[in-house]
Order: structure tokens, then sequence, then C-alpha cells
């Protein structure tokens, strides 16, 4: 790879994560008064792979990105980036940080390679590296196009390459999907995906929990600007949420109702069909998630099931179990 001309880069600390934030407090002055948008905020990210950084719009994540990059002060609080403290030393780990915090701003009627042209001037990074970035986020072949005539997606994809100009150890993505088709998240989980196998480390903020879950390997989970829950995707799905079943009939008020007698815990989808999960009924106590269990009692009372599908527990399940009795989802108006 071609070696990057601009400021020498600082030699690596020896550490296990690549972020790390203890005691992290950050107010806002509103007209009610003092907000707190980050309350104590401990994190820990491990250096290569993704991680996820989950939680409503409204929880801290924004703040905490903010923060970490010197834009905004701390209230409180102790960050390290591979070991050195900022934003006291941010200025000696800088190089190896690239981040996208809000939408870049790119000139309209220049091409995607003479946007980055224009930029790789301007943060001394030698020419011959605008060439690889747009090969490593598959932009190559539309190069010459102009930034205008991009889907949203290809203009993230440019933005994420700009990110890469200084081959940088850590990448930063604040909501990276916002606003993008499917087709256009689908390339930026790819994206992502192959700059940690690349081994780098990527950590990205979101408030889609199931979209992340597909792509990172270890997640921290926020609510209110506290830590929730923390660690590898599957040791969280395992520990934070129950399993259960989708079941459709014909007759789900009905059944519904028959289901949580026998001690299951019930409720309804958007399709019509049943989440069916263990809890606490009205009738026998808790009853285990068994699928012969829930067909047999159904079957009793004349209803018969035309779908019944194990589901495993997702982010998003695991997010709502975790704040069901706190309410630390976003309200309007609280800091991002």
């Amino acid at each position: 790879m071609t070696a990057v001309v601009g400021p020498r880069r600082a030699m690596p600390n020896t550490t296990t994560y690549a972020i790390e934030i203890t005691g992290l407090r950050k107010a806002y002055r509103t007209r009610k008064g003092r907000q707190l948008a980050v309350a104590g905020l401990d994190l820990k990210v491990p250096a290569g792979g993704v991680h996820g950084f989950l939680g409503p719009n409204g929880s801290g994540k924004t703040t905490t990105i903010r923060m970490l990059l010197g834009l905004i002060r701390a209230d409180a609080g102790d960050m390290q980036v591979f070991g050195y403290e900022v934003p006291q030393r941010l200025p000696a780990v800088i190089d190896r940080i690239g981040a996208i915090v809000e939408q870049p701003r790119f000139f309209p009627t220049f091409s995607g390679r003479k946007n980055l042209q224009l930029l790789a001037t301007g943060i001394g990074v030698s020419a011959a590296r605008v060439g690889q970035v747009l090969d490593e986020v598959g932009l190559a072949e539309r190069a010459k196009g102009k930034y205008r005539t991009y889907s949203l997606g290809m203009k993230q994809r440019l933005a994420i390459a700009g990110a890469l100009l200084k081959d940088p150890d850590l990448l930063i993505f604040d909501e990276p999907t916002n606003g993008l088709d499917p087709a256009g998240i689908h390339e930026i989980r790819a994206t992502m995906r192959g700059l940690a196998d690349a081994g780098k480390t990527v950590l990205v903020s979101s408030h889609i929990l199931t979209e992340v879950q597909q792509v990172a390997d270890t997640v921290s989970i926020i609510g209110r600007g506290r830590l929730l829950a923390e660690g590898n995707v599957e040791d969280i799905l395992e520990a934070g949420g129950s399993e259960s079943a989708r079941v459709g009939i014909g007759d789900p008020t009905r059944a519904a109702t028959l289901l949580a007698e026998a001690g299951f815990a019930v409720s309804s989808l958007p399709d019509g069909t049943l989440k069916v999960s263990s809890g606490v009924g009205t009738g026998q106590g808790a009853a285990d998630l068994d699928p012969a269990h829930i067909t047999r009692v159904l079957a009793d009372h004349g209803l018969y099931l035309f779908e019944l599908t194990p589901a495993r527990p997702d982010l998003e399940s695991v997010f709502l179990e975790l704040t069901a009795d706190e309410h630390l989802g976003a309200t309007r108006g609280e800091p991002r």
C-alpha cells in the first residue's frame, strides 16, 4: 500500500481497546434547565472488528462521539483512543482516526475522484491514495461520475472513502445508513464489514438495532446517556432476551387469551400473528416455550395453526427488555 504523505503517525500504545471511556458526563442548558445528555457513561471498544454503539435517538450517542473527537467539551470523565488521553493528546492520535459525524460536503458538479483529490491535497495525502480508497469502497467504476448523479448510498461510500484517505486504524460512523434504501444499507454494511476484515476498528452508532446486529461483532447499548449492556453480540442475545415463537392462526384474539391463560406471554404483531414466549399467565402459572404445548392448548379449543416459527431474540427485543421498566427511550428535544 502506498505510504501516506503527511504528519508522522504516533506509534500505538499497547492496549486491547481502541476506545476506553469512563464516567463521561455532559449536560446542556435548555429553557427547562440543565438537561443531562450523557450520564456517567462507561464504554470500551475492542481493537479490531465492528462495534455497534446503539440506542434510540436522544440517548447520547452523537454527543459522546463529539466529545471523543474534541468537537465539544465533556463536563467530566476520562477518554482514551489507542491509549492516548483525549482531547488532551488528540493531536498525537488524530491521524489514526477517520470519522463521519455530519453529512460531508462535496462539490456536486465535480466527479467523485476530483472531490477526493481536492480533499487529499488539503490534508497532505498522496494522490495515489485516492485510487486505493475508491477501490476499497467499491466506487472505482463510478469515480468519473459527477457527485450529484450519485445515489445516497454512493454518496455515503464516497464519504467513507474520504475518511479512509489517511489510512486510519479507527473509523467512526454516526448513523451512516440514515435515509438509505435497502440496497444502500446493504452497500454500507458490506463496506463496514470489509474494513473490519482488513484489520481496522469500526465504531458505528445507530438507533436501528436490528440493522447493526447483522454486521457487528461487539456492541454497547445505551439509554439516556448511560450504559445498559456491552459485550459480544451472541453473548448479549443469550443473556438478555427470551426465545419466542411466531404463531399464525385464524382467530388471534381468542388464541391470545387461551395462551395467556395457559401461562404464556403473548403479544400481537403488526401482521396479525402472535409473538408467544414463556411467561406468567392468569391460569396455570409460568409455561415454558414448547411448540407442542402451544399446539395442544389451541387444538383442544378447536383452533389450528397455519404458522409456528421459533424466533431467537434480536438486539431490539433485548433493548426493549432492558428499558421496559426505566422508560429510557428518546424524548422530543433531547440531545443526540
